[in-house]
């Protein structure tokens, strides 16, 4: 626990470092407003040479200056003060760093993730988009500290008053002399970064009325370790929106009346979402997929809404869209439908079983949604699991023919008994219809073989033989001829073997 004396400093601290990134954050803005004007002049006339010429340098030109105006654009939105009208709500980090980490699957099989929550449950209340996306910035860039393999160590506790988020990863960390300036704009240890990531972090974090804290060591790693207060700022429920309302309107027709206020409240409440799909591979207009789902469902249009679900699900498996960014999506709008639903039924009577039915109704439907998107999403994942299997299958029996009566099947890695099947089906399919005399399988390059598949690569021979072809075994290594021996495997007049490849085509050539 930290004395009187010590909190003092480190407040004190805090506010020096609010304030030298509050100044330098007001001039950069300043600069970055000035010449983001001209640039996009200079932008405007070369889209226009692009139509007249046609040559590299300008595209190299147009391609440099998206880069630049980008970089401004991320300037101006993390200097200047937060005027969004995104509402504070309850947030639990621990469920909000879970669906973050999948959004780094690509990343597991080299960073190990290290998990150590307590007091899960607890809750803080801010702005959930903001913070999440200064979280997927803290991990992205813990990953990217990380060159080769390393691990990445994630802690959340809370003591007093306060809930804390701890950070830490094995990269090549921060030099002493340059700690002090993290967070400052366009600052960065990265040969291609721009700094804003951790402007907008900080940004962020003290407008939660937090502290960051950051300890780190050259070749051995950096921390952060983030401070949250956890006083209720506001009430958790429905909202009472600035809706129009005509009197003897049904729902479907004050829901028209209010749609463009619909669509604008959804765009707020998913920003991040949706920016972190557009800053990543992932091809999904989340817009207008929702903007058609809320018509289909205020309509009653059951049917259609069940088609739209399974089309989008098969573009999001196409597309790679991890599942928890359409659960975060799908959340938000059935908060902001039901919000909807809430400031309807005020000017409209409704008693406590016609709410009980609208309730059980309007959830049905929209879970129905929900399991045929799943269930789309999943087929397509399985019948692309299938499909490479089989191609792989393939690639793992490859048939070289060298002439119109022989060929070599060289086999390389380890041969289960999966894999022997495959062999099994594929040489005989291949024997018949290519009408091969002579087949060489070489197993010089198979790195292991077990008891089972031994006894049936030589039921395989018995095969090719029964189909009037020659089959000469190569490249059969001392733990092989062992097991064949441990079997008691016999060889007969179907069945030549050859030291190695080699020696087999200079003979049969």
């Amino acid at each position: 626990m930290l004395s009187n004396g010590q909190e003092n400093k480190k407040v004190t601290e805090t506010d020096h470092t609010l304030s030298r990134l509050a100044s330098i954050g007001q001039i950069a803005a300043g600069i970055a407003h000035e010449v983001r004007n001209p640039l996009t002049s200079v932008k405007g006339f070369l889209q226009l040479l692009q139509k007249e010429f046609s040559h590299k340098y300008i595209d190299f030109a147009s391609s440099e200056l998206d880069q630049a105006i980008s970089t401004l654009q991320d300037l101006l939105q993390v200097s200047k003060p937060d005027l969004e009208d995104e509402s504070y709500v309850a947030i639990n980090l621990c469920s909000e760093l879970e669906s973050l980490l999948y959004l780094f699957q690509d990343q597991i099989y080299r960073v190990r993730i290290v998990k150590n929550f307590h007091n899960s449950d607890d809750t803080i209340y801010g702005k959930r988009n903001q913070l999440k996306k200064a979280f997927f910035n803290l991990l992205k860039n813990a990953f990217e500290a990380i060159p080769n393999e390393g691990i990445i160590a994630i802690e959340h506790y809370r003591m007093g008053d306060f809930v804390y988020v701890i950070i830490s990863d094995t990269g090549v960390g921060v030099p002493k002399d340059k700690i002090q300036l993290l967070g400052t704009p366009f600052f960065t240890t990265k040969d291609d970064g721009t700094g804003m990531g951790l402007t907008q972090v900080f940004s962020t974090i003290y407008q939660h009325g937090g502290s960051i804290d950051v300890q780190s060591t050259e070749g051995i790693g950096t921390t952060f370790t983030i401070r949250f207060p956890t006083e209720i700022t506001e009430k958790i429920g429905v909202i009472d929106l600035d809706l129009q309302y005509v009197s003897g309107h049904s729902f479907k027709e004050f829901f028209l009346l209010n749609q463009d206020r619909f669509n604008e409240l959804f765009a707020l409440e998913t920003k991040d979402t949706i920016q972190l799909i557009e800053e990543s591979k992932y091809k999904l207009d989340a817009r207008a997929i929702f903007d058609k789902k809320a018509k289909l469902l205020v309509e009653d249009r059951q049917h259609e809404l069940i088609i739209l679900a399974k089309e989008v699900g098969k573009n999001a498996a196409k597309n790679d869209v991890p599942l928890v960014i359409k659960l975060e999506l799908s959340q938000a709008f059935r908060k902001l439908y039901w919000n909807f639903l809430h400031n309807y039924y005020r000017h409209v009577e409704l008693d406590m079983e016609g709410f009980f039915q609208l309730g059980i109704k309007t959830n049905f439907i929209l879970d129905h949604y929900i399991f045929h998107y799943f269930s789309s999403y999943i087929e397509y994942k399985d019948e692309l699991l299938r499909t490479h299997r089989e191609t792989i299958d393939d690639l793992s029996v490859p048939i070289i023919p060298l002439s119109n009566s022989m060929a070599v099947l060289p086999i390389v890695g380890t041969l289960d008994t999966y894999r022997a099947k495959k062999v099994q089906e594929r040489t005989l399919n291949q024997i018949s219809s290519l009408k091969i005399q002579r087949i060489i399988i070489d197993l010089s390059g198979v790195a292991f073989m077990d008891t089972a598949v031994v006894g049936h690569l030589f039921r395989i021979v018995e095969g090719i033989g029964l189909l009037g072809c020659k089959a000469v075994i190569t490249g059969i290594r001392p733990e092989i001829a062992n097991t064949m021996i441990e079997l008691g495997i016999p060889f007969t007049e179907k069945v030549e073997t050859k030291a190695t490849l080699q020696q087999a085509l200079e003979e049969y050539h």
